[in-house]
């Protein structure tokens, strides 16, 4: 699963693209500095892996991870090929998530494209030009549908749920901003890859004054709902990656955070893409394993590998909190807190556990 960083040009993408990931990838004072995307993968925090290592004596600890695509800042016009135009919007059809990264902080020295730094106006440029693509796209579809309907290739909804997509998209709003209100099928649009009904995070590269300012970040979750909202100073979080631990949580504290933006993006990353963890665990090894919501036990097997899942028997299985409570599987069994489910079982995220199968 992917998330691709968008913006602007200079609002800070490459330079949190590299806290993220620790690589260098050039992060210039112009625009285009980055026209390749750069993809990186970032493990995502969870403190349940070490409590877990100990218990279990595990020689090394594997967490759950997220990747992201740094893409070319965009301009307006993209969508008629200017900037980089199509090559830009290509990379963010193949993200499964968007992180827009918006430019909410001054300095003199950083040139704004547009030449005043404005959150509101830049989300609106950036969202415009992936409606515009996206209404081409669904444009295009429609005449193509119509004849496979006539044809009984293709159902009537699946020409409604194009027409009630461009709806939306002429009305100037996204297809995941709009997606519960106006009750579109997403199944039936899922084929085109819409760039704006994909799940969107908006990301806003802040300084001290928007950090310590509660009223003005609702402000600005208030523009970007219902997508999730980060605060984060990009630079501040470069820093933080060269420091231990211990010199990053003072950092932190005296920055008036308890938690960096990194870690906050991660989560709500994962989150966005629906997706949760469960965990195994034994002296080699403890891992999260990385599933979507309501997956199944047979479903979650077969992400270990497609053997487990096609000679799924049972799962044992223990939550994580109360495996920590009983403070050992044997104490975990003895408390009756293990339980073997079968292949209807829905996993929890948290859940630990061991697969039995026969291949």
């Amino acid at each position: 699963m992917t998330i691709g960083f968008v913006g602007l040009p200079n609002v800070g993408k490459s330079t949190l693209f590299n806290a993220l990931t620790r690589q260098t990838v050039l992060a210039a004072n112009y625009p285009f500095a980055t026209i390749e995307p750069n993809v990186g993968v970032v493990n995502l925090p969870d403190e349940r892996l070490p409590q877990l290592a100990e218990i279990f004596g595990s020689e090394r600890i594997l967490p759950a991870t997220v990747s992201f695509v740094d893409i070319a800042g965009i301009v307006k016009g993209a969508s008629e090929g200017e900037g980089l135009g199509n090559q830009f919007l290509a990379n963010i059809r193949e993200a499964h998530a968007i992180a827009q990264v918006v430019r909410a902080f001054d300095d003199g020295d950083v040139v704004h494209v547009d030449g005043t730094v404005d959150p509101a106006s830049d989300m609106e440029t950036i969202n415009t030009e992936l409606i515009i693509a996206d209404m081409q796209t669904v444009e295009k579809a429609i005449p193509r549908v119509e004849k496979e309907v006539k044809g009984k290739k293709k159902e009537l909804a699946d020409l409604e749920a194009l027409k009630a997509a461009l709806a939306v998209l002429e009305r100037g709003e996204t297809i995941f901003a709009a997606k519960d209100k106006d009750k579109l099928d997403m199944d039936r649009l899922r084929e085109l890859s819409l760039l704006t009904a994909k799940p969107f995070i908006y990301v806003f590269n802040s300084d001290e004054g928007v950090l310590g300012d509660e009223a003005r970040q609702q402000e600005l979750r208030d523009l970007v709902a219902p997508a999730d909202a980060v605060f984060l100073d990009a630079k501040l979080e470069s820093d933080l990656v060269e420091l231990s631990e211990e010199e990053a949580a003072e950092m932190l504290e005296m920055a008036g955070q308890d938690e960096s933006g990194l870690d906050q993006l991660a989560r709500v990353g994962f989150s966005t893409l629906g997706l949760q963890t469960y965990l195994t665990a034994g002296p080699k090894e403890t891992r999260a394993w990385t599933i979507p919501v309501g997956a199944t036990a047979p479903e979650a097997a077969g992400v270990i590998h497609t053997d487990f899942q096609r000679g799924f028997i049972k799962a044992e299985i223990v939550s994580f909190d109360d495996l920590i409570a009983a403070g050992s599987m044997a104490d975990a069994k003895a408390a009756g807190k293990v339980r073997m489910e079968g292949k209807d079982y829905v996993m929890k995220d948290g859940d630990v556990v061991e697969f039995r199968f026969n291949v």
